[in-house]
């Protein structure tokens, strides 16, 4: 296949070198950014949410569960983000070369991916000075982690060939990013919820981001953060988040490669 050739390979080396190194050119710290910024985000969630809201009161190192789901959170709208404007950024390069278009935007990823490995290493750190018991269960972060990545490449598959065509849809991804940020269980518990409607949390579950997060947090921090089939129980529906990245990401690289041919003439 095209997409796995050495070529293409090698380019997709260079794009996520260029990237990462375009990305904090002229700042003072520079690559110290992407530890900073999402350490920066949580200080503020901390504060505003946990200390004077007291969400997650009743929940065992709740600030590192808080961490945890931003980084997550961080990592799925830098990657459908960058991968959204990604073909529209590489024109130029479109219009020179012949080569896999997913190479483009599949650099977006790897570049958010890299950062969210940083981040999570920080999350480790912060875990066991807050008095987190890794186990073995925390190797179950790295399927959660491939499920997160194609869930997100399949997006920015679909929005990057959408954004060609359409530039209406980053203001309007901007604005569902804002929403779903709120109706994912990352600066509450999903206790908030269940405690008051079971119904609203199985529905709420049912997002793979939710899923995702909440696994994440079982399997890192602590049982008491309700994976989705600990509050549903038929098989349907618990195998119903788990199935939508692969379906996402399939609808996605179908998409995208019926249009990738148009790209350079409409650029």
């Amino acid at each position: 296949m095209k997409f796995f050739s050495r070529e293409n390979q090698i380019l997709l080396r260079e794009l996520v070198k260029t990237d990462f190194k375009l990305r904090y050119q002229g700042s003072a710290i520079g690559y110290l950014w992407s530890i900073l910024k999402p350490i920066m985000l949580f200080a503020i969630m901390y504060v505003v949410f946990i200390r004077f809201l007291r969400f997650g009161a009743d929940m065992p190192h709740f600030a590192v569960a808080l961490l945890l789901g931003m980084v997550a959170w961080t990592f799925f709208s830098e990657a459908t983000n960058m991968g959204m404007m990604a073909i529209v950024n590489r024109g130029d390069l479109l219009r020179k070369l012949n080569f896999s278009k997913q190479t483009v935007v599949f650099s977006a990823v790897i570049g958010a991916l890299i950062n969210f490995s940083i981040n999570v290493l920080v999350v480790l750190v912060f875990a066991l000075f807050n008095g987190v018991q890794l186990t073995w269960q925390a190797l179950w972060m790295f399927p959660l982690t491939l499920e997160l990545a194609l869930l997100s490449y399949g997006i920015a598959l679909l929005l990057s060939a959408f954004f060609v065509r359409y530039r209406d849809i980053a203001p309007i991804w901007e604005v569902v990013m804002q929403a779903g940020m709120y109706a994912t269980p990352i600066i509450y518990p999903l206790t908030l919820i269940s405690n008051s409607s079971m119904l609203a949390a199985k529905a709420v579950m049912m997002n793979p981001l939710a899923q995702i997060i909440q696994d994440m947090r079982y399997v890192l921090i602590d049982h008491n953060n309700i994976p989705v089939w600990q509050i549903v129980h038929n098989p349907l529906l618990v195998a119903f988040p788990y199935v939508i990245p692969v379906v996402v990401f399939a609808i996605g690289y179908w998409y995208f490669n019926r249009n990738a041919k148009y790209f350079a003439e409409i650029l």
